[in-house]
Formats: structure tokens, sequence, C-alpha cells
């Protein structure tokens, strides 16, 4: 039987705009759904562009209270949270216009709003309307779960869904969770004027980074007034006299706000996707390396389909789902090399293994080169001389990971991550010129550690060199 589209996408975030202009621009037929009555998604409007906004505000509260360090002296600044906010609702809508109706229409795609749902295994209604294709792309992503901690539904709380509407910066804060979201939003809030206390389940916050890097971060929150609880669980909430009551273990925090930072849940309620034969989990969509899910014309990609939750992964997924949808199923995804940073003061950067994913799988064959931002003259210059750029490396010299805490970590990752998607030696990292003085220096420092070591274990080549110099002393 013959169908209306090539491609139909689900849901218009950063996964469904990439797959929706892509597919046009090659001339396929399209039709984009969102539920919603705009295009952007969580990313832009609930996640990477107003925390990053918001954080942008924070740190220059913080830069004002810290300019007599530079002989600069202010009086303490005065925060206006809705004119920070409407800072943050600008950038909003001026990346909005890159992803408005009118230029995607413009592209050649069909943009339909509404709720909708699969009726059969290649038919997707909306409001009514039947959608068939010969090929489907969800991409729904995700939404902020919610913990079972009692009385927390009665008691209200913010999430990074309605943070961003805040028209006053609460006094007092509780953080519910500590991963980016919470570290991130608990430091720009603190820096913006609450009292903050980030609650973390684990002994480190951000428990999926190298734990000496996460030390950096949780020292920093620390040593700017702001409490981190690890190994806590909020257990209970009550509201007395207008305030917020959070029982965390034998303490009970006294708080105006709470904002939860617990994880993800991907959007698949509402598919009817037993109707389309499509699996789903805890995780999300079930789906093989080519994205794939059970029902072979219907692909996911982006957070609902869990793994590395990212806009730039979400991106990277659309374009394997896209040529495997539209041309012929052959590309599957490659995740060898996935890097991502977290946007604290300072920032952390990770591309790859951590030190003891790399000795679990390589034993004696791992090396760690650590070099501090202490030692970086531009990063002292600019009195950021806090963290490290940490490289993990096999004994040939091959890059397995490497962990960037300090100033503008999530720039400074970025080579590390070219040299380890093109099969580089960390020594390719030194080979080149550095500009003096630049932050940058901290990674060719860091490499040039490998040889520096390596010179060092080389008995013979040392012996070898002082007989040479010693024979041109001589012959001078």
């Amino acid at each position: 039987m013959a169908v209306e589209y090539d491609l139909v996408v689900i849901g218009g975030g950063s996964a469904g705009l990439v797959a929706a202009s892509a597919a046009a621009q090659l001339k396929a037929k399209v039709a984009l759904v969102e539920k919603e009555d705009r295009l952007g998604g969580d990313c832009l409007h609930y996640g990477c562009v107003p925390s990053k906004s918001l954080i942008h505000a924070g740190r220059v509260a913080h830069l004002t209270r810290q300019g007599k360090v530079f002989g600069v002296h202010t009086a303490e600044p005065t925060i206006n949270m809705a004119e920070a906010m409407g800072h943050v609702h600008r950038v909003i809508e001026h990346i909005q216009e890159h992803d408005s109706t009118e230029r995607f229409e413009s592209l050649g795609v069909e943009v339909i709003y509404g709720q909708g749902q699969f009726q059969d295994k290649r038919t997707f209604v909306v409001e009514g309307r039947p959608l068939r294709a010969r090929a489907f792309i969800i991409a729904t992503g995700s939404r902020p779960g919610l913990p079972p901690i009692e009385g927390l539904q009665q008691a209200g709380y913010l999430t990074n869904l309605t943070v961003f509407s805040l028209e006053y910066c609460p006094p007092s804060l509780a953080v519910i969770g500590a991963g980016p979201i919470g570290c991130e939003l608990g430091q720009a809030l603190s820096r913006l004027g609450a009292t903050v206390t980030i609650i973390a389940s684990r002994d480190q916050i951000m428990p999926k980074e190298d734990p000496e890097a996460a030390a950096v971060v949780q020292q920093q929150l620390e040593a700017e007034g702001i409490q981190v609880l690890t190994q806590s669980r909020a257990e209970k909430v009550t509201v007395i006299d207008g305030k917020k009551h959070v029982q965390v273990g034998d303490r009970t925090l006294v708080v105006d706000q709470i904002l939860l930072a617990t994880g993800r849940v991907p959007n698949v309620d509402d598919l009817n996707l037993a109707a389309a034969g499509v699996a789903v989990d805890k995780q999300g969509l079930r789906v093989n390396a080519k994205l794939q899910t059970t029902n072979p014309r219907i692909y996911g990609a982006g957070d609902v389909i869990g793994g590395y939750q990212f806009t730039h992964v979400a991106g990277y997924e659309a374009t394997v789902a896209l040529q495997n949808a539209l041309i012929f199923p052959s590309k599957t995804t490659d995740y060898r090399v996935v890097p991502w940073a977290t946007f604290t003061d300072p920032e952390l950067a990770r591309v790859g293994l951590t030190e003891a994913q790399a000795r679990s799988r390589y034993g004696d064959d791992v090396r760690v080169l650590k070099q501090g931002f202490n030692q970086v003259d531009r990063a002292l210059a600019e009195a950021a001389g806090i963290g490290f750029s940490k490289l993990i490396v096999r004994g040939n010299g091959e890059i397995l990971g490497a962990h960037l805490v300090g100033p503008a970590a999530g720039e400074l990752i970025h080579e590390v991550v070219f040299a380890m998607s093109q099969n580089l030696k960390v020594t390719a990292l030194k080979s080149f010129i550095h500009i003096y003085p630049t932050l940058a220096e901290v990674n060719s420092k860091a490499a040039l550690l490998f040889t520096k070591e390596n010179y060092a274990k080389n008995t013979f080549l040392q012996g070898l060199l002082r007989r040479f110099f010693n024979l041109r002393r001589r012959l001078a």
C-alpha cells in the first residue's frame, strides 16, 4: 500500500529537528509532529539554553564579588531575578527563530502540532489525522523523574521545567540530586542569592565523573557557602508556616523551595507503542545498534532511548537513524568517543574511560598523566589555577580517556576528543605549537609528561646520551 510520507518524525526537540531538517534537504517528504505549540524541545526551553544563560548571570554576580582579588572594589551586587530571567528568555527567543515553524516549513517540512499515538505498525494518528509513512523516528525526549518522597507532591517543588519561570530567587533552597543539573543550578541560584543545600545520595557529587575531579567541584561549591550532604536522602517533606521541612536522615532542612534533579524518565507513555510493535523498558525504547526498535520501520533517537542524554548525542543519533530510515539500514552507532561537560565553576569535562574503568580493562598497562592548572600561566593570571587535566593512556600512548576540571574545561576537552576520534597517540597533543599564554597549554603539558616519564625509565638512552655529549665536548 502506498504511503504519504517518506518519514514521520515524532518530537520537535534536538534529535527530531536534526532528522526532519536533514531529511527535507535530501528532498524526502517529511512530517514533523510536536505535541507542544512550539519547536525546540527540552534543550531550548528547559535545559541547555536557559540553564547556561542563568549560569552566566550567576557568574557575573560572582565575579563582581571577587573583584577585590584584582583590586576592583565594588559594593555587594543587587540581584534582580526578574531581569536575570529576562536575559534567559531573550536568549531562548533569539534561538527560537532558528527553530521556528516558518523556518522548517521553508525547508519543506510539514510541521504538525498535536498529541498523537500509533494506530498500527505503519500509522501514527495526530488529533484524528492518520499519518502513514515508510519509516518513523521517535524523538520524544524525557522529563524529570519524581522520587518517592513522602509529602513532596503536596509541598510542591521546582524542576528544570519550572525553575526558569521564577520571578524571585528563593531565600533558601534544597536541591535533591547532585548530578549535573543539581550542581549547575544549585551553584547558579546560590550566586544569585539563595542559601543552598545539595542532597547527594552517593559518596560524591556527580557520581559518573572521576572522583578526584568531582571533589574539586565540591570543594568550590562548599567554599562559596553551599552545603553538600553526601550519602544522604530526602525522606519526607512537610510544610509548616509556609516553610518546607525536608527530613534528611536525622536532620531537618527548613527551606523556602525545593529543586528536584533526580534523573529523567523517557516520554513513551502516550504513544500506544504496543500497537506499533515497539518494545520499551525503564530506560526507554529498546533499540539495536542501528537505532531500530523492535519494529524495524520505527527508529529512536535522543533521550527517549536512554543512554547518553545530551543534546549533541541526540543530534548524532538523529543522523544515524535518518540515514538508516531513508536510505538503507546499514549504519551503526559508535559511542567510543562521547564527550560531555558540566558547566559548574569550575567546569568539569570528560571523554572516554575513567582511571578505574581503564585499570579494570587493561590492568597495569595504564598510565595517568596529570597536569594542574596551577602550573598554567594563563590560569594564574586570571586567578583560576584550580583543577587539572588528567589523561588516561596505555603504555603505547593510546588515549583511553580524559578528565578536565578547571576554567573552560568544556572547551579544552575538544583537542583530546579530536585526538581520540582520529586514533592519535597522546604525544600528538604536544606535537603542535600552542599559543602562549592560553589555558590549552594544560593538555600539552599533560601530554609532555608521557615523554618525560618514558625518558626517566630508559636508563640505556640516558647513558647513551651522556656518552654522546661527553664525546661532543671532547671534540669541540
